[in-house]
């Protein structure tokens, strides 16, 4: 498992917490997604050889969020 922090814009409620950690979750290889909105980072714990982190982040692009 590889874990990783991203920081990532445009996130200000519950919603956007549900929208990510969703969407992200899904995602195959995707083991735990966790929101922290105060510091504006995501979390992520995946497995690199199911999914890349070029496509977590295009996932989370997908949501309307900018990954920085």
């Amino acid at each position: 498992m590889e874990n990783i922090i991203l920081n990532v814009s445009g996130m200000s409620c519950g919603h956007c917490v549900k929208a990510i950690e969703g969407s992200v979750g899904e995602l195959a290889g995707v083991d735990q997604v966790k929101v922290n909105l105060e510091d504006g980072q995501v979390a992520v714990s995946f497995n690199n050889e199911k999914v890349t982190l070029d496509k977590i982040k295009e996932t989370i692009d997908d949501q309307g969020y900018d990954v920085e």
